[in-house]
């Protein structure tokens, strides 16, 4: 073949380099993995096996295995038995491990057995971020995602779903108890094929109403009323398709660089009442006592508000509108403007709404404002409230979700700084999670998956950032 290049022929004798890191080029990012983990304190950082035994196999050094699982989720290759094959035919990976080649089940326990350890590495490289200056010291953006665990949804049962199931089940027998009656009328041979085929499967339904009902009681048990039985910290949590059995991971993220600076792994399917332990876990990451917070409606919470303002971390995130009436073009609380001279709020027809007395709801005190006089001879009642009387009720601090909303609106590129700094980190891990999303089961295993895959992203990152040369100097110096 004329005008092609050609390839050697594979009976070609070859004479390989004499060095194993000729094959690694100086701006391959597994030259950043290498010295990161070279210059880890593994100790201290809490891995074991750290001090080999005086007797015994000797063991695999935890950097080394580090090294692979470092490598594995910044390409991709999550699995075990992926990281072992890959350790016998990639270059990049005999170089990094010094041509070792572990079995899957060492590679596994390692994940497994350092938890806590390969979290405390994810912080290690934030703080290294942070050293390097490449974190904002002045804003974070917190955001939640849903994330697919390793339990199919028939292997979660809520009181709804264990319903829907039974009911399905009693319908189903008695059906085949109506096919029964009609076999009875059938001739001999017609009759006992079909007795004996329903009469099975009756039978396999009550087994199975037996176990759901087992499982009933466990799952009544649950502090939520809930069971997953292939992974038992999985949860069921609507999304806006048709919701997914797994878990809520929240980040938080430097709006400077893009960098997750806090991730948190949970099995609560609300963002609310997340707000203030992010905020606070991020600022303590950033080493900065001042901090601006911006995150979505879904953090709306008036004790999480005060609990950030508290702290002194300024929040910006817009009201949690739950009042029925705007959809249906009714007044809202939005609607009532607060006069704090006088202690009253004035009506969107103009009249005052006086304060009477304050309740405590839900261990909040909230003060109860309303005018009867007014209300009865108001012209647009109609578009109020169909009480004699409409009331608003005043949280007692209050004060500073008003002062909240001021700054939302003063700071108009708030939602959009929020939308592009933390939804782009959800979207590449999941990117390279794949369908599957996390492979491992319960909360301490999956909380370690993630921080390897927030490590690597970070790291990757930082190289685009920096260039691998640059960033191994600044590891190094």
């Amino acid at each position: 073949m004329k005008r092609f290049v050609i390839g050697e022929s594979r009976s070609q004798s070859t004479l390989f380099p004499e060095l194993l890191d000729d094959y690694v080029a100086e701006d391959n990012p597994v030259r950043v993995i290498d010295v990161f983990v070279d210059e880890l304190d593994m100790r201290e950082l809490g891995f074991s096996r750290v001090d080999p035994q005086a007797t015994g196999r000797p063991a695999y050094h935890p950097a080394m295995l580090l090294k692979l699982y470092v490598y594995g989720y910044l390409n991709r290759i999550q699995s075990s038995r992926r990281l072992e094959r890959e350790s016998q035919r990639n270059v990049e990976v005999m170089w990094l491990t010094g041509r070792l080649m572990p079995d899957f089940k060492t590679i596994a326990d390692f994940r497994k057995d350092n938890g806590k350890a390969i979290q405390n590495v994810c912080r290690e490289f934030v703080g290294l971020c942070r050293k390097l200056k490449l974190l904002s010291e002045s804003m974070v953006a917190i955001d939640g995602s849903k994330f697919k665990a390793v339990n199919a949804r028939d292997k979660n049962f809520t009181q709804a779903k264990m319903k829907r199931r039974m009911d399905d089940i009693d319908k189903s027998i008695d059906e085949y108890m109506r096919q029964l009656d009609t076999a009875d009328r059938q001739e001999e041979r017609i009759r006992q094929a079909d007795t004996g085929r329903l009469k099975d499967k009756i039978a396999k339904l009550k087994d199975e109403m037996k176990r759901l009902k087992k499982l009933n009681a466990e799952m009544l048990k649950q502090p939520d009323k809930q069971i997953s039985l292939t992974d038992p910290d999985a949860r069921s949590m609507k999304t806006r398709g048709n919701g997914i059995v797994g878990y809520n991971v929240q980040t938080a993220v430097d709006v400077k660089n893009h960098l997750i600076v806090e991730h948190e792994v949970t099995n609560n399917g609300s963002d609310r009442g997340q707000l203030s332990s992010m905020a606070k876990k991020a600022r303590q990451s950033i080493g900065q006592e001042k901090l601006e917070v911006v995150a979505d409606r879904g953090y709306f919470k008036s004790e999480e508000i005060k609990a950030c303002d508290d702290a002194g971390i300024i929040t910006y995130l817009p009201e949690a509108i739950t009042s029925r009436g705007r959809k249906a073009g009714k007044f809202t609380k939005q609607d009532f403007r607060y006069l704090p001279e006088t202690d009253e709020y004035l009506c969107p027809s103009g009249e005052r709404l006086y304060w009477h007395f304050t309740t405590k709801e839900s261990g909040r005190f909230l003060r109860v404002y309303w005018n009867r006089a007014a209300c009865r001879s108001c012209a647009i009642k109609e578009q109020c409230s169909p009480s004699p009387e409409r009331r608003i009720r005043r949280w007692e601090h209050e004060t500073i979700l008003e002062a909240m909303k001021l700054r939302l609106k003063l700071k108009v590129d708030a939602m959009r700084i929020r939308r592009q700094t933390v939804e782009h980190p959800f979207g590449t891990i999941k990117a390279w999670m794949g369908a599957t999303h996390f492979l491992t089961r319960t909360m301490d295993r999956v909380s370690t998956e993630m921080s390897m895959h927030v490590l690597a992203y970070n790291l990757k990152r930082v190289i685009n950032m920096m260039g691998v040369r640059g960033l191994v100097q600044a590891i190094r110096a």
